[in-house]
């Protein structure tokens, strides 16, 4: 009984890509940012990598919102958000491609509102936690550096 069980939860777990486990530095086609990101923010999960010393990434929901990909882990001081905080310089995987990239929390009512709605409209709920100065919001963009 006991190893049915652990087979099936295993199986569930093998098909959950979305789950944010953690893992070190990603790898895939180093490339620029694109100029329109609808295209490649369609997708529902993506990687984030953040803390290039010692590289930590998960897998995450992404919304789009006016041409600026936007991350969050809620009301949730996570890893991730605690790098983010330590260094902005992160690396986003989609589509096979590696973005550099720079977050940045967003802590401003009106971009919130857009991010509830980008949110709501991809994945079907809105974020739990509505205080924006509470929640974990970045928007990523073009590092002006390496």
């Amino acid at each position: 009984m006991r190893s049915t069980i652990l087979t099936l939860i295993l199986a569930l777990l093998a098909g959950c890509e979305y789950l944010p486990f953690s893992g070190g530095r990603l790898d895939g086609l180093s490339s620029a940012p694109p100029e329109n990101w609808s295209s490649i923010l369609k997708q529902e999960i993506i990687q984030l990598e953040t803390n290039s010393e010692d590289p930590y990434s998960v897998n995450l929901w992404i919304v789009n919102i006016d041409n600026t990909p936007y991350v969050y882990s809620g009301d949730n001081y996570s890893t991730w958000a605690e790098n983010i905080f330590e260094e902005k310089n992160v690396v986003l995987k989609a589509g096979g491609k590696l973005f550099k990239m720079e977050a940045n929390r967003v802590q401003d009512a009106r971009i919130f509102e857009k991010f509830a709605s980008a949110w709501e409209a991809k994945y079907g709920n809105r974020p739990m936690n509505e205080n924006y100065n509470e929640t974990y919001l970045f928007a990523l963009s073009k590092r002006l550096e390496n």
